[in-house]
């Protein structure tokens, strides 16, 4: 099969028979319910992206905190 990579499984016999339980009802290969599982398994758990949002309001500039109370003083006042 293209895009696939082949591996070995070893599952507790009692979890296996309900892996091929479970194949039979829905009418799919046992395989089949094991890849869908590892993804959604490794989407759960896998590296969440950054928001692209994240840092957009960057300066540039490394003293802002320090500067805080400066920058906003008089803010808010007419």
């Amino acid at each position: 099969m293209p895009g696939l990579s082949k591996t070995t499984l070893y599952l507790p016999e009692a979890a296996y028979q309900r892996l091929k339980a479970l194949a039979r009802r829905q009418g799919r290969p046992a395989a089949e319910l094991v890849r869908e599982a590892v993804a959604e398994y490794a989407s759960r758990h896998g590296v969440r992206r950054r928001p692209t949002s994240l840092g957009s309001g960057r300066s540039g500039r490394g003293d802002l905190s320090e500067r805080a109370e400066t920058l906003l003083r008089g803010m808010g006042r007419r």
